[in-house]
């Protein structure tokens, strides 16, 4: 219990909450809508954390739960007929289950060889979503706009995905600490600091990995939900982008991955970044390659992040910066 008491996760949630009720206190759908750009890449980039952060293993196909998610939710709202809630949570159950059928097959493989794997899942998603007619093939799905009478009309129906965005994204942040809190996560970070030795002291590294992976599509299954529900629209090309994968990686790896405040103070560097960018009329249209330029220099010079770094020069806030 006494673990609820730290005062690095509270910071992290003050953090995020204070962050997510501006919108409300301006009464501006501008500011809404960058908050919502932001509460999404945190969300995001906390579950890739959960993954990356504690195991070691990292995923450049990240973006296939958001986009498996995002369809099955549209469809179960658009086809089905159900309430944005169930549709949500049958959108988190998707990914859930092709994570966890994925690790037991890509979580053999180690280091770049994982890597290329998830690129290729998620490079193959996109192929069968192009060729399931049911899920209105290459050109996708659209929402009937009458749907969103539901919910008290389209003005109102940004509010409720907000909300929910900003209720799931602290969701992922305490699940986040709860992990690493655990002595699920510390099989983790010891599977991270070497897989061998972790097993030859009694972890079960195979399923740790696939529980530690199934967490990190749960939470984006839901946001992709209510991201495409947001939208009216999806189509393969919007719901399994792999620049997004790229960008998720970069936000953990500024913030510090392994750190529950990390992905935080990523995402909200980034996004910062990356407005200036698509404003600039030089690094507009090069985007991602700056972004890639980020991540190596972050490699390079501060492979533990802000948060690490901080934590390393500072060790009094160590327990500030969980």
């Amino acid at each position: 219990m006494s673990g609820w008491r730290s005062p690095g996760l509270w910071i992290a949630l003050l953090l995020v909450a204070g962050g997510a009720a501006l919108p409300a206190l301006s009464g501006s759908a501008s500011v809404r809508e960058t908050a919502f750009t932001i509460l999404l890449a945190v969300g995001l980039a906390s579950s890739l954390n959960i993954l990356l952060g504690y195991t070691g293993y990292v995923s450049f196909g990240q973006i296939v739960f958001f986009g498996l998610g995002g369809y099955i939710g549209f469809y179960a709202i658009d086809v089905l007929g159900w309430q944005l809630l169930p549709a949500a949570l049958a959108g988190a159950a998707a990914a859930g289950l092709l994570a966890l059928l994925l690790g037991l097959s890509i979580l053999r493989l180690r280091g770049a060889y994982f890597a290329l794997a998830t690129i290729g899942v998620n490079e193959a998603m996109k192929a069968l979503f192009y060729n399931l007619d049911p899920f209105g093939g290459p050109t996708g799905m659209e929402l009937n706009f009458a749907v969103y009478r539901g919910y008290g009309g389209p003005g109102q129906m940004l509010w409720i995905v907000y909300w929910a965005t900003a209720a799931t994204t602290l969701a992922v942040i305490v699940t986040s600490f709860v992990v690493k809190r655990s002595k699920f996560g510390l099989a983790l970070m010891a599977i991270r600091e070497d897989e061998d030795a972790a097993e030859v002291m009694g972890v079960v590294s195979a399923r740790a990995k696939t529980y530690a992976y199934v967490l990190s599509a749960v939470f984006p299954g839901i946001l992709g939900t209510l991201f495409f529900f947001k939208q009216g629209v999806i189509e393969p090309e919007s719901a399994f982008r792999l620049n997004l994968s790229i960008e998720q990686l970069v936000m953990v790896m500024l913030g510090g991955q392994g750190t529950v405040l990390g992905p935080i103070v990523g995402a909200g560097l980034y996004q910062g970044l990356r407005g200036m960018l698509l404003t600039s009329p030089i690094f507009g249209s090069i985007q991602l390659a700056v972004a890639g330029v980020v991540l190596l220099l972050i490699v390079l010079f501060m492979p533990a992040g802000a948060v690490g770094w901080l934590r390393s020069r500072f060790p009094a806030l160590r327990r500030l910066l969980e």
